[in-house]
């Protein structure tokens, strides 16, 4: 076998492990909040399929696999099919620059990173910005106006947050002189925690920011206006059923699952212990090649909890609130938080 056929094989096996990984993730998060908001209200949540209710995930799509797919009479058919799989191939495909790992090859190919670019940061920024395509499309297409208003309503929240997310990530790209995600995560590396962005970096008003506006960007509590229940019935998918529904409900939960791997990347060092350089390495090769992953997994983990307990905890915001907070606080404050680490770079040097 030559090398490019055994990289191009590689890679394959790559990108499956990966999309099978994320979609399982995607379904046990769905069972994560369900079983977290359940202890949150003193109940038990999800406890009947399986033990301690672990099947619960897979019973949901198979139900969903198997209801009836309704399609209303007046929808544009091609955009309202079209709709729900650009969501979904946006949410899915920006998980392919997120390096889970440090660098380990075998034959010269990253294991740990299915695709190591440059310009990664901006990958991620680009994908998710077409993302609101699937959401304005599936609201216009449904010939319904509740389903309009909601994607009306997401499309300005996505369009409005993302100039003060963009602007958050300015002061890590700052400090590390670069957008490919592994140089970031790279530079984080040496002190433990006290390189990290958030601490040694002191961007932590930017992982405000950040979080904040990345909240606002997936439709989530408590910026989860599109899907007002008792305004807008279901938002932009109310004329939705069956698997068009689920590839919605997964697109939401992988985008999560993304805001969570990036925020890890920037600003929390990624895949690096928190206490690197302090504590000697230790175990064989394979063990300091798959710890650094433990890591990686336990700190998206812990943002994906925060998420969370924040749904169980905080009411929605009005809209014109909504709007305001976007364009009149998080905005300046990411522009300042750009002036300040430069004016901190500049004197430092």
């Amino acid at each position: 076998m030559s090398d490019f056929q055994l990289f191009v094989l590689i890679t394959i096996i790559k990108i499956a492990v990966v999309l099978v990984i994320t979609l399982t993730a995607v379904a046990y998060t769905v069972l994560l909040e369900r079983k977290v908001i359940g202890r949150i209200q003193n109940r038990w949540g999800p406890s009947r399929v399986g033990p301690f209710g672990l099947l619960q995930p897979l019973a949901d799509g198979i139900k969903l696999f198997l209801k009836e797919d309704l399609m209303p009479m007046s929808v544009e058919r091609p955009l309202f099919v079209a709709a729900p799989v650009i969501a979904l191939a946006c949410a899915l495909v920006s998980v392919a620059v997120v390096p889970f790992g440090q660098t380990f090859k075998i034959q010269g190919v990253d294991i740990f990173q299915v695709s190591n670019v440059n310009i990664g940061l901006l990958v991620i920024l680009g994908i998710t910005s077409i993302g609101v395509y699937g959401i304005a499309l599936s609201g216009w297409s449904s010939n319904n106006k509740y389903s309009l208003m909601g994607s009306l309503r997401a499309t300005s929240q996505v369009i409005s947050y993302e100039l003060a997310l963009g602007l958050s990530l300015v002061g890590v790209v700052l400090r590390a002189g670069s957008l490919n995600l592994r140089d970031i995560v790279n530079s984080q590396v040496g002190h433990g925690f006290l390189s990290w962005n958030f601490f040694g970096g002191l961007q932590f008003v930017g992982f405000f920011i950040y979080i904040m506006a990345a909240y606002a960007e997936t439709n989530r509590a408590p910026f989860d206006l599109p899907e007002a229940e008792s305004e807008l019935v279901a938002g932009y998918h109310t004329e939705y059923s069956s698997m068009k529904f689920a590839m919605f409900f997964m697109a939401e939960y992988a985008n999560m699952l993304t805001v969570s791997c990036v925020a890890t990347l920037l600003f929390f060092g990624g895949a690096s212990s928190p206490f690197e350089g302090w504590l000697p390495a230790f175990g064989p090769v394979w063990l300091q090649s798959i710890l650094p992953i433990f890591w990686f997994v336990a700190k998206v983990f812990s943002f994906l909890f925060l998420y969370i307990w924040v749904r169980a905890t905080l009411p929605r915001f009005r809209y014109d609130q909504l709007m305001s907070f976007g364009w009149k606080f998080l905005l300046p404050l990411a522009m300042a938080n750009i002036l300040a680490t430069s004016l901190i770079m500049a004197l430092r040097s």
